[in-house]
């Protein structure tokens, strides 16, 4: 097994691989866009919405979680999930970046 290259990047660009690589997955954008839609809901209504099984829909909660895009407070015997927006900040700034560079590029490249 190699050793990870991970210490050779900014914490920065560790932390927009680890949130890129949690929304790399439809199933991931599936359960963001269901959250915005409802603002808060517990995972048994993710699992009605998704064409997946509840064990791997949990699993993509667990990733999105890791990642710190979603959060979950135990409510009873079910847990409710909502939006992190600490984690969403962190893309938009990234992608607030690119936007700037491309409106100020003015087609310089090839």
């Amino acid at each position: 097994m190699g050793i990870t290259k991970t210490a050779y990047f900014t914490e920065q660009q560790n932390e927009l691989a680890i949130l890129a690589k949690a929304i790399g997955h439809p199933a991931r954008i599936a359960i963001i866009e269901h959250l915005i839609k409802v603002d808060s809901c517990i995972c048994g209504d993710i699992v009605n919405e998704l064409p997946l099984a509840q064990p791997t829909v949990s699993q993509h909660l667990k990733e999105l979680k890791n990642a710190g895009l979603i959060k979950g407070n135990i409510e009873g015997n079910a847990i409710c999930y909502c939006l992190n927006e600490e984690g969403f900040n962190k893309i938009s700034s990234f992608f607030q970046q690119l936007n700037y560079y491309f409106e100020n590029q003015k087609n310089q490249c090839c």
